[in-house]
């Protein structure tokens, strides 16, 4: 098979990095600066279309060609760019709205794949490429790549051509030169792990995913800004009118302010308030409210969605393909479905047709807290397609059947097996009496429930109070003996988790392969991988025995860390654990994609699917092909639930 890879450099007016890929190829002011390439790895050579030239005949039928490899890094860019270059200039050879993934390769993904960063620049860094990419791009990108502003001195033009800036202009050319080396370097160097087509299939459903994106009601959108403009004014003129204050969304006025009323603060955070406010009163109290209702970031969540809506209101590319490469597992991008609020409004439609129809009066007139209600609205914002449902099915505690099933902890599997609640089931194994939800002893489900979120990665006391147990009602002293309690419940995932730790140090420093039940631990060269059941290796780059702040063995590798940055990080048995865990409920939601690849998956969030159907499906047929037990996994009991909306929204 022929391989083309390929780097371009483009214009447009639209803002990538707020409106993504697809709608900055969308802009009718959009056009290919510099298309670089390379023929089975010979040769670069630059076409300048900036300057005239153009894309060569058999260069634009191997674009089309599904028999032909493309190769580009972060691959999606190319392939949409390309995808409105041909409809605009060589309509006859592309019949869809874009090429189709399934001939495509993205170097970026092998590079995660592996364990290195996501950045081109970074990746050739770590990776100690002979050629890196070079240090000028940025300000030639700005310079060439986006509109300029007009002044005097550049005689009033709003972007600027190669003839403004003939060097610059040959550096660019370079650098462009260099961007389809550097990529060809990665090629080679990474060719010792190569990625298994099964997930390549993988990134081609997510590449269809991202292509048919998530359809945006606008109206309502528009609206819940205007709404929110409006409140905001309110609230800040009511605000000013009680402190007197020029502007009191400045932290140190109103701090100011506050110390002057008798409240000391050394933080106005969401959280230093929230706990600050019962023993409020008067003034300061409701200063403090109408801060909180102002901190709601609502607003940012609709004016993501605007941007990304493209001119048929379908926001495409939200979803990052391999983004967290420690597990495999998608990122979210521009508006961050995986972070949206939660909603818990009982009047969720009713509220929702209110914003729809800019009911402004009747939505002030009924809620106290505007901002705090179209947060709860942002998710209703996301609609199904004329004449579809959306069909929203998700795993039922993924994770935590993950982890028991490879542990082998029989208690859990069996309330698995039997449909139970693990909460309930928790709480009874930990405190020795039975447990029911509304029931006998409910009260202890909380518990049940937090020890399970924070604690089956070998977290302790700290892993609770960041989980909330705290706000929950739970009391410091009762931490300990939670922890305790749960970790004497489940022996067999503690004893997984340092099983895991044992097998991993035994392989690199024996420079071997170690197994535990379905999954295998190989040091390899520079790398340790571990196999998961699946097929798909987990990379860790330059693994070595280091010591932890204690004194002891810790294992420790290279990777991106908290700073962003290329660097050494520590690791031990029960992290590795949640690696592990998460990677496999990452592959058997990508599973549960290729039993559905052939409905309208709109978009995923964690454990969930969101697909557009016709009214007719069976809910339970999606919900039963999103359960199927992947073969090599066999005897894992899933569950999967599910409802249908004409919007979205968390059921």
């Amino acid at each position: 098979m022929k391989t083309l890879s390929i780097d371009l450099e483009t214009f447009s007016d639209i803002d990538i990095a707020k409106c993504g890929a697809y709608k900055y190829a969308q802009s009718p002011n959009f056009e290919i600066l510099l298309f670089g390439y390379s023929i089975d790895g010979g040769e670069v050579q630059v076409i300048d279309m900036a300057q005239g030239e153009k894309i060569p005949e058999d260069v634009l039928e191997m674009i089309v060609d599904e028999n032909v490899l493309k190769t580009a890094y972060n691959a999606v860019f190319e392939r949409v760019c390309l995808s409105t270059y041909l409809h605009r200039h060589y309509p006859s050879l592309i019949s869809s709205r874009y090429l189709s993934p399934y001939s495509w390769r993205c170097t970026l993904v092998w590079a995660a794949y592996c364990g290195y960063p996501l950045s081109l620049k970074d990746a050739g860094a770590a990776l100690g490429l002979e050629k890196q990419k070079l240090e000028e791009g940025k300000e030639l990108i700005r310079y060439f790549c986006v509109p300029c502003n007009p002044t005097k001195t550049n005689g009033g033009r709003t972007r600027n051509l190669p003839v403004h800036a003939k060097e610059k202009w040959e550096l660019f050319v370079s650098y462009n030169k260099r961007d389809v080396e550097v990529e060809l370097q990665i090629h080679d160097k990474l060719s010792f792990n190569p990625v298994p087509d099964s997930v390549w299939d993988e990134y081609h459903i997510d590449q269809e995913i991202n292509d048919r994106g998530i359809l945006v009601d606008m109206q309502m959108v528009e609206n819940a800004i205007r709404l929110d403009k409006r409140t905001r004014d309110v609230l800040v003129s009511t605000m000013q009118k009680i402190t007197e204050l020029e502007n009191p969304n400045s932290v140190q006025q109103l701090r100011e302010w506050l110390g002057k009323s008798g409240m000391e603060m050394e933080s106005l955070g969401k959280k230093d308030v929230a706990a600050i406010l019962p023993s409020t009163t008067g003034d300061v109290k409701k200063v403090l409210q109408l801060r909180q209702q102002l901190a709601k970031s609502s607003v940012k969540k609709y004016h993501a969605m605007e941007n990304a809506a493209g001119n048929d209101n379908r926001a495409r590319g939200m979803f990052q393909f391999y983004g967290a490469n420690r597990t495999g597992r998608f990122s979210g991008r521009l508006v961050q479905l995986q972070n949206l609020p939660q909603n818990h409004l009982p009047d969720l439609d009713e509220a929702r047709a209110l914003v729809k129809a800019g009911n402004f009066e009747a939505m002030e007139m009924l809620y106290d807290d505007i901002p705090d209600t179209l947060s709860q609205l942002i998710r209703t914002a996301f609609i199904p397609a004329p004449g579809y449902r959306y069909y929203v099915a998700d795993f039922s505690a993924i994770e935590a059947r993950v982890l028991s099933f490879l542990a082998g902890e029989q208690w859990r599997i069996e309330v698995f097996k039997n449909g139970g609640d693990i909460y309930c089931a928790s709480a009874s194994q930990m405190f020795k009496v039975p447990v029911e939800k509304h029931g006998i002893n409910g009260h202890l489900r909380q518990k049940g429930k937090i020890a399970e979120l924070a604690l089956g990665y070998g977290g302790g006391a700290g892993a609770l109070k960041a989980m909330g147990a705290l706000s929950m009602g739970l009391q410091e002293e009762e931490l300990q003996p939670l922890v305790d309690a749960w970790r004497q419940a489940n022996p067999q995932i503690v004893r997984f988790w340092w099983n895991v730790d044992s097998m991993i140090k035994k392989a690199i420093k024996e420079q071997t392969t170690t197994k535990l039940g379905s999954i295998s631990f190989q040091y390899a060269g520079s790398h340790m991988f571990i196999q998961l059941p699946s097929g798909r290796k987990l990379s860790y780059v330059e693994p070595r025995i280091g010591q932890n702040k204690f004194g002891g063995e810790s294992i420790q590798y290279m990777g991106v860390g908290a700073t962003k940055k290329w660097e050494l990080l520590e690791s031990y048995g029960p992290k590795f654990v949640e690696n592990i865990i998460q990677a496999i409920s990452r592959d058997i939601l990508c599973y549960a994609m290729k039993n559905l690849r052939n409905e309208r998956i709109v978009a995923h969030v964690h454990d969930e699917l969101i697909i557009e159907c016709p009214p007719e499906t069976k809910l339970e047929d999606i919900c039963e092909r999103m359960s199927q037990t992947p073969p090599w996994i066999e005897g894992l009991y899933l569950r999967a639930d599910g409802f249908t909306a004409d919007h979205y929204k968390k059921d």
